[in-house]
């Protein structure tokens, strides 16, 4: 014979398990004769509402599992309220307890359930709606934008920056979120013989540029596949730039300039930079180690930096790309540890610096052809706190951004010839020393930017 816990333990089971079987014979029966009397359903009758989720207490393997759990219920009262059996009281009110949690659960589960699909299609409906909003926005704004036809690649036919578009996260580095000193981008030649992508995160140190990654796609990129992984070694900073399918970057500790072969990771020159600061010395604001930034664009190739003789403010030099040569200078106003980073586009030096966390400000632009120097206000979004590599493409008028180990684009409007540059000229003192020292010196005319081919 049983005892009377097993005999207990049994007749729970039973009620847990026998009316869920006759439920289930009770609904398969009901669902053979809706398929026998009811006419086929219409899709379109089954879609009216799409956007009501269906409550969990209609799905049948929740009510055969209610129903269960209400029978042990029901028998454990009556056990109860008969006497129940003897010496297994204890037992009784132990099963009735987790009959009960189980009951309870089960319905916070399917509530829950409930809630959590409303809200997420609440969530997936305000999304769509915001995307149907930025979908106009950029109808409007590209039509706006662009009243002629767009503007070719490598072309400098415009008015100067007017504006920035917004940050497109593409992916993490490869090396991972330890390393967010860097720079990437694409080749900075008006006319690049080739279309790669370079990606050179520094050690997690933030100085040290030892390996970087080449891509012949875009696709491959976001893919992270077909890349070829080069050693470098001796780099020093995140001011690298990529011309003509040459890298140029800080010889690692001193004021040398490196020329790379990206066909063969050939260091094919090095060259001293005469003047220039090094070992971090006049650094960008919160980039450490940037003592040299080059840049590339419809113009040529640049060297961004800082000398003791311009105490600290910040010097560009155009280089000749194939001996590394200074061929022309100019002297700026602006204090370059002050700054948070700078680029070259047609010429025009453009200087960043950081308004918020979230910010940045295009705040000042000298232009090499002129030789004058614009007061501006651009600004841009940033998706984290710190820009590191700042790179500017001419075959697609885009930057490229290394922004604390993440990979970011942004679109550049420029203005048409026709439209006035947004900003007013610096005022100097009268009889105050000009701040280029260029070949020839150009006479103080209204800043202009001279067309590209």
């Amino acid at each position: 014979m049983q005892s009377g816990s097993a005999l207990l333990a049994s007749l729970l089971l039973l009620a847990l398990v026998l009316p869920g079987q006759l439920q289930a014979k009770q609904y398969a029966h009901a669902t053979e004769d809706e398929d026998i009397h009811t006419p086929e359903r219409s899709p379109m009758l089954e879609s009216r509402n799409p956007g009501v989720p269906a409550s969990p207490y209609d799905n049948p393997a929740f009510n055969l599992l209610h129903l269960g759990l209400e029978g042990a219920q029901e028998l454990a009262a009556q056990f109860k309220a008969g006497g129940g059996v003897s010496g297994a009281s204890d037992l009784l009110h132990q099963l009735q307890n987790q009959v009960t949690n189980v009951s309870l659960t089960l319905k916070l589960l399917a509530d829950s359930d409930h809630q959590s699909f409303r809200a997420l299609q609440e969530e997936v409906d305000i999304l769509e709606g915001q995307l149907s909003e930025c979908e106009r926005e950029k109808e409007q704004e590209q039509s706006s934008r662009h009243p002629g036809p767009p503007l070719a690649p490598g072309s400098c036919a415009h008015g100067g920056l007017q504006k920035v578009g917004r940050p497109l996260v593409l992916k993490l580095n490869w090396r991972g979120l330890s390393y967010k000193a860097g720079a990437w981008g694409r080749d900075s030649a008006p006319r690049p013989a080739s279309f790669l992508y370079w990606v050179a995160p520094l050690r997690s140190d933030g100085r040290y540029f030892d390996y970087y990654w080449l891509y012949r796609s875009f696709g491959d990129l976001v893919l992270r596949k077909h890349y070829e992984q080069w050693k470098m070694g001796y780099g020093d900073g995140s001011g690298n730039a990529v011309y003509k399918n040459f890298m140029y970057f800080n010889y690692y500790g001193t004021r040398d300039m490196a020329k790379v072969d990206l066909s063969s990771n050939t260091l094919v020159l090095r060259r001293s930079l005469p003047g220039a600061t090094y070992n971090n010395r006049f650094s960008y604001a919160g980039v450490p180690w940037t003592d040299l930034d080059f840049a590339g664009d419809e113009k040529g190739l640049w060297v961004l930096y800082a000398t003791e003789e311009s105490k600290g403010n910040l010097v560009v030099s155009r280089l000749n790309d194939s001996t590394l040569e200074v061929e022309q200078t100019w002297q700026t106003s602006q204090y370059k540890p002050a700054l948070s980073g700078a680029f070259m586009a047609c010429g025009v030096l453009y200087a960043l610096r950081s308004r918020s966390t979230r910010q940045e400000e295009i705040f000042y632009a000298y232009d090499t052809t002129t030789g004058q120097e614009h007061h501006l206000s651009v600004l841009l979004d940033k998706m984290l706190e710190t820009l590191h590599g700042i790179n500017y493409c001419p075959w697609d008028h885009k930057l490229y951004v290394y922004n604390d180990g993440f990979l970011i684009t942004y679109d550049l409007v420029f203005q048409t010839l026709k439209q006035k540059l947004p900003s007013s000229p610096i005022k100097r003192p009268s009889g105050a020393p000009a701040l280029s020292t260029p070949t020839k010196s150009p006479q103080a005319r209204r800043f202009q930017y001279s067309p590209g081919p």
